[in-house]
């Protein structure tokens, strides 16, 4: 007679844009779970490698050798049909073929989303908060912002001497749709003029314009703009401080290059412990959480809750800007 396996089973997905960490999370969800004999499936390329029943099982071994790593071992990508409610329900239902006793996802607000409509559909999930844009108002940390910020402030280093050099003004376009928070933490630590956010709506590209010829009345021979992506047109910015004010302008935009590289131990230690915690959770029986930082602490929020959870925009680091850039 066949001998039936009767571990508890988990399955693990990463989803939407990928963040450095997101392996040292998925290393630290196979190895926990290993410790309580709990058997593992990755699934491949997020929600779409769900509904596509896309997965094989994981051991000690495949996550060897990945916590240094950029990207995600398990692939990301976005899934229009999971945006569906048929395609909610073929995503349930592979979970129900596999008997999966648990889902962890780890992405951003879209992924948790997805997590909280599979959770509608008797799917017991936990989900760990893992974006660049630090755009999670659950969570005072998310996965992978640390070293996009790092990224962010090395290159802005490297622009700022050759902007010094040939006296320019600087226009960078760093990541982040519709939240400011790596351009405010690329401001302060980069040394930025001016900043402009989608949350901070009185700053326009007239005030920006005042602010460099200011700056050129005070002595200044550079000037560096740093410009959200949720903002963009960095390249026409540039173009028409130029026309204004005179001053050789040059745009840059980051992207993608701060998504990769290698995570900082500031996100390889976050990931480890998220990903322990969120197996932790399990095994205590909870259902239908997100593993969360509050207060400095790892904790954890009803799924739903957590979702619905808004803070309002504080313009302190914006005025902090204006004061050291005097």
């Amino acid at each position: 007679m066949r001998k039936v396996d009767t571990r508890k089973k988990i399955g693990i997905l990463t989803s939407g844009g990928d963040a450095p960490g997101m392996n040292a999370v998925i290393r630290a969800v196979v190895r926990t779970a290993m410790y309580h004999n709990i058997q593992v499936f990755g699934i491949l390329r997020g929600y779409e490698g769900l509904i596509s029943a896309d997965f094989h099982e994981m051991t000690s071994k495949d996550v060897s050798d990945i916590i240094h790593r950029g990207g995600t071992i398990l692939r990301t990508a976005r899934s229009e049909e999971m945006m569906t409610e048929e395609g909610e329900k073929k995503a349930a239902q592979v979970c129900n073929v596999l008997q999966l006793d648990a889902l962890v996802v780890i992405g951003g607000d879209g992924s948790l989303t997805g997590a909280s409509k599979l959770a509608r559909h008797g799917v017991n999930v936990i989900g760990i908060p893992a974006t660049i844009d630090l755009d999670l108002d659950c969570s005072e940390y998310t996965i992978g912002f640390d070293t996009a910020v790092n990224t962010g402030m090395e290159a802005i280093n490297k622009i700022r001497d050759t902007s010094s050099s040939h006296e320019r003004c600087s226009v960078v376009e760093v990541m982040g749709r519709g939240c400011g928070q790596i351009a405010l933490w690329c401001g302060v630590t980069g040394g930025a003029e001016e900043i402009m956010i989608p949350e901070y709506k009185d700053i326009n590209l007239d005030a920006v314009i005042r602010q460099i010829m200011e700056n050129r009345g005070k002595g200044k021979n550079h000037n560096l703009v740093l410009v959200a992506e949720g903002i963009g047109d960095s390249y026409n910015i540039s173009v028409e401080i130029e026309k204004i004010t005179g001053i050789e302008t040059r745009s840059i935009i980051l992207g993608h290059l701060q998504r990769g590289g290698i995570p900082t131990a500031v996100d390889r230690m976050h990931a480890s412990m998220m990903g322990y915690k969120a197996v932790e959770l399990f095994v205590g029986s909870a259902k239908n959480r997100v593993v969360v930082m509050k207060g400095g602490k790892y904790t954890d929020l009803d799924i739903f809750e957590a979702l619905e959870e808004k803070k309002p925009y504080n313009h302190e680091l914006y005025d902090i800007i204006k004061i050291l850039s005097i």
